[in-house]
């Protein structure tokens, strides 16, 4: 029995599965920061860098807009830097 061809618009299995895995290692990075108290600014941009990346890939790769029409990655992907930004400039402003 031939198996039909994956979505056009979804990413492959093996593809997915790779996200999915680095998505879980850029959590457990992030639990490890939080559970050791580290802070400061370095570890800050770290943690907004994993969360926009982290962000980035759901968008792209798990609401499969990866090939979607330029107008819906760049709306999702400017709501996410919007985002981050905010609470990036928040959280520098409240460190003065």
């Amino acid at each position: 029995m031939n198996r039909p061809e994956p979505h056009p618009i979804h990413a492959t299995p093996a593809r997915a599965l790779g996200v999915w895995v680095f998505l879980i290692a850029a959590t457990l990075v992030t639990w490890l920061v939080g559970e050791r108290g580290a802070h400061g600014p370095a570890i800050v941009a770290l943690m907004f860098g994993l969360a926009f990346v982290k962000g980035s890939l759901i968008i792209l790769e798990f609401m499969a807009l990866r090939r979607a029409p330029l107008m819906w990655r760049l709306l999702t992907l400017g709501w996410l830097s919007s985002v981050c930004a905010a609470i990036a400039i928040a959280y520098w402003k409240g460190m003065s």
